[in-house]
């Protein structure tokens, strides 16, 4: 008998459905105001690499954080379309031969295989401009200065100092794997920042305090280090099926990862412990936090 989904699970669900439906829309084929035109092939692409399931859990984030904080919630929508197109942007980049050389992702072929390389690589270009016009245009009620911190903070995520350079150091310990302090740098760079900036541009799109967006930024932090621990932890356990992807590919290249390090035993409890350091950073909202504290466990329990 199929176990009835939680509360958690069908808002997470019914969120991914929302993001989904107006990333359809903004991804169509109509042209916006001082655009020339949208190539088809290359429109093409770009939805083939964001309009294809997945859990939404980063726009879920920036919803839920400023749910938390007194809402907005039709632009906190926007931003979450918008970081869900830098965090495909950067699955259609790390899939290319030249880095993370995949050829399955979610289940089906990779951008650069159902397309060709040169295309995937201008997807990706053209998926992480598109976030911060989505964030700027008109349609995204909120204050100018809003806007700024989001593609500040959004900036400063998805750039050399985050997920791209973050990328770069995990190019690079192919070669030569990093020590431990190495590896937490790395994992917050690439994984984490995304995830962090998500819970704090929650509080700004509410127009939080200063407290508050520092507290839920430090509870992006937590989540993040949780998603990456979790994750090498599937890579080495869950199998391709499951995954929508193929796993075993870190050991396999000879990264290093902290489940490598420490055991899986050691990584299920590190993970017990962040997702108790992300509740007591949560304490002081009380009831209005359930459904985050929820975000954080499944982060830190899934299973694909």
């Amino acid at each position: 008998m199929s176990q009835e989904p939680s509360p958690f699970t069908r808002r997470l669900a019914a969120n991914a459905r929302t993001v989904e439906a107006l990333l359809e829309r903004l991804l169509g084929q109509t042209t916006e105001a001082d655009e020339i035109a949208r190539p088809a092939n290359l429109l093409g692409a770009m939805r083939h690499g964001v309009l294809n399931g997945g859990k939404r859990l980063r726009p879920f984030l920036v919803i839920e954080c400023a749910d938390l904080l007194g809402s907005n919630r039709d632009a906190a929508l926007r931003v979450g379309a918008a970081l869900e197109c830098v965090h495909c942007y950067s699955l259609v980049h790390d899939d290319l031969p030249a880095m993370d050389d995949d050829d399955m992702r979610r289940g089906q072929p990779t951008v650069h295989k159902a397309f060709d390389e040169a295309t995937a690589i201008l997807a990706g270009d053209s998926l992480l401009t598109f976030a911060f016009d989505i964030i700027a245009a008109p349609e995204t009620s909120l204050s100018d200065a809003q806007k700024v911190a989001l593609v500040l903070a959004l900036g400063r995520a998805a750039g050399h100092g985050g997920m791209a350079g973050g990328q770069a150091l995990d190019l690079a310990a192919e070669k030569l794997p990093p020590d431990e302090a190495g590896i937490v740098t790395l994992q917050a760079m690439k994984t984490g920042a995304l995830i962090r900036f998500a819970c704090e541009a929650g509080a700004i799109v509410a127009g939080a305090s200063r407290d508050d967006r520092a507290r839920l930024r430090a509870f992006g932090e937590k989540i993040g280090l949780a998603f990456q621990l979790a994750d090498d932890l599937l890579d080495l356990t869950a199998d391709a099926e499951t995954m929508g992807k193929a796993t075993g590919k870190d050991a396999a290249r000879g990264k290093g990862t902290l489940v490598a390090l420490h055991g899986q035993a050691w990584a299920e409890e590190r993970l017990e412990q962040l997702v108790a350091e992300a509740e007591v950073l949560l304490a002081p909202y009380g009831e209005r936090s359930a459904i985050l504290v929820e975000a954080a466990r499944f982060i830190a329990n899934r299973r694909s």
